[in-house]
């Protein structure tokens, strides 16, 4: 017999963020932004502009597109990832797939091909999500298996996400609606003030839309800041999910449409091709949590990616939270000693002001993260963190090129 050689062991290789882009963030509503957009095409211009901006990269060395969105039916179903793709221009030779965990699709996209990265099935990936929110509501065409309440698996507001943000409330009586209140108007001035600094747009891509009664136009600003919030503006609200609760429109993300995309790469490929590195992916974990109290999942998740780590909380310089609601983001900050109005909390504001077009938002996190990063070499690890619908929580930990002490690998020594 002949013999075989047994299979090389592969080296897990360092991923990074090479790039990120996203739409105009649009109102989910018949006369908003996107109304007359196909939700795909949304993610081809992404895909499109990533490769603009990076003529050094070869269509050809991408090895995966993944795009999550949470409601995969119409124009953001059949396969998203690979239909993207191919409208794109994209070789033939790229495959595709669709992903879906609710609000944390985009961000499993991520994780999910920086693993295809690290154990050698790809070079380069593009990750992103899209939700057309207007034309596909989260949850409308579901079919809810009726033994989630029947044998009782699940209380039955849990399937109202609005329901599990008053639930924190009152799991957590320190989450008052006067905080939650508070945080919202800092998110909104935050939002506007990074803004005017100019660290919003360099992230957007121009998007042609279409109306019916007003002819073609272009999308070029987010449709739904509200920078003129005040505490007193906000105060009588009323409260759509419980009679005199205390979740209110002004303390939870807006309905949205739009899209995200990214580049991520194995680095010894960035270096191959001269692509830039804005971050390197240190760590990430998933976790679950009792649905009917969904917004506390990034607590769990965010202990499981630090101890992934090897890092304490401590040792994380900048936060980009997904803002769903005022309080899920303040029961995050309490569990680990975090003030209220901390500068290392979202600086540009969050989904309060800008949109939460669900399974897109986790790449705008990272995005934005990869901007500050940029702005402060100080620091050296930052997180995205999520919540994500049916009581789950994710989180990625990443490391700062810009930083004095960066390696862009993890040494043996660190890993004794």
């Amino acid at each position: 017999m002949t013999a075989t050689s047994a299979p090389t062991r592969r080296t897990v290789r360092d991923v990074v963020f090479v790039d990120g882009v996203r739409t105009p963030f649009g109102k989910a509503k018949p006369d908003g932004l996107y109304a007359e957009t196909r939700a795909d095409d949304l993610v081809v211009k992404l895909i499109r502009e990533l490769l603009r901006r990076h003529p050094e990269l070869p269509a050809e060395r991408i090895g995966e597109v993944a795009i999550a969105a949470t409601t995969q039916e119409g124009d953001q179903g059949l396969t998203l990832g690979r239909t993207a793709g191919v409208l794109a221009g994209l070789p033939d030779t790229v495959p595709g797939y669709a992903i879906d965990r609710m609000c944390a699709g985009a961000m499993t996209a991520v994780t999910t091909t920086a693993g295809s990265i690290a154990l050698g099935a790809a070079d380069i990936t593009v990750a992103g999500g899209v939700e057309h929110m207007g034309r596909h509501p989260m949850g409308f065409s579901a079919d809810v298996n009726p033994r989630f309440v029947a044998e009782k698996l699940v209380d039955p507001q849990a399937l109202n996400m609005g329901v599990t943000a008053e639930n924190l409330h009152d799991t957590f009586p320190r989450l008052t609606k006067e905080r939650a209140d508070a945080y919202a108007v800092n998110s909104q001035a935050k939002y506007a003030k990074a803004l005017a600094n100019g660290n919003i747009d360099p992230d957007l891509v121009p998007i042609a839309v279409r109306s019916t009664e007003l002819g073609w136009g272009l999308a070029t600003a987010d449709e739904l800041p509200r920078p003129e919030t005040t505490m007193e503006g906000i105060a009588d609200l009323k409260t759509p999910f419980r009679p005199g609760g205390r979740v209110t429109p002004a303390t939870s993300s807006p309905l949205t449409d739009g899209a995200t995309a990214s580049l991520l790469a194995a680095s010894d490929t960035a270096a191959e091709l001269g692509l830039p590195v804005r971050m390197r992916m240190v760590s990430y974990a998933f976790a679950g949590v009792a649905p009917e109290i969904m917004g506390y999942g990034p607590v769990p998740a965010t202990d499981k990616a630090l101890a992934s780590a090897r890092l304490t909380i401590d040792e994380i310089g900048l936060f980009e939270i997904n803002e769903a609601f005022a309080v899920q983001v303040l029961s995050f900050l309490d569990h680990y000693g975090i003030a209220d109005d901390d500068p290392r909390v979202n600086p540009y504001g969050g989904a309060i002001a800008m949109g939460h077009p669900l399974a897109s938002s986790g790449v705008r996190l990272m995005t934005q993260l990869a901007r500050q990063f940029e702005q402060h070499p100080e620091v050296r690890y930052g997180i995205t963190t999520m919540c994500v619908g049916l009581g789950q929580g994710g989180t990625v930990v990443w490391e700062n090129p810009h930083h004095a002490d960066y390696t862009g690998h993890t040494s043996e020594e660190n890993d004794k």
